[in-house]
């Protein structure tokens, strides 16, 4: 494998798609963003790919509309 997955915290989820920290919680409890990583108890991350791909995925839709 050449790369390393890249895990993003909340503040960079934020950052990267616009979307506050309810919306973001919203989309995860219907299946239309991507689960967190559960690091330890208190501390989650996202992939940067799932990111990635959800940005995606609104472009390729808000493009079609």
């Amino acid at each position: 494998m050449s790369g390393t997955t890249q895990l993003l915290r909340l503040p960079a989820v934020i950052a990267a798609v616009g979307l506050k920290k309810s919306m973001i919680y919203n989309l995860i409890r219907e299946g239309k963003f991507a689960k967190p990583v559960v690091l330890n108890a208190r501390v989650v991350a996202w992939r940067q790919e799932d990111v990635n791909a959800f940005i995606a995925s609104r472009s390729v839709a808000g493009g079609a509309a």
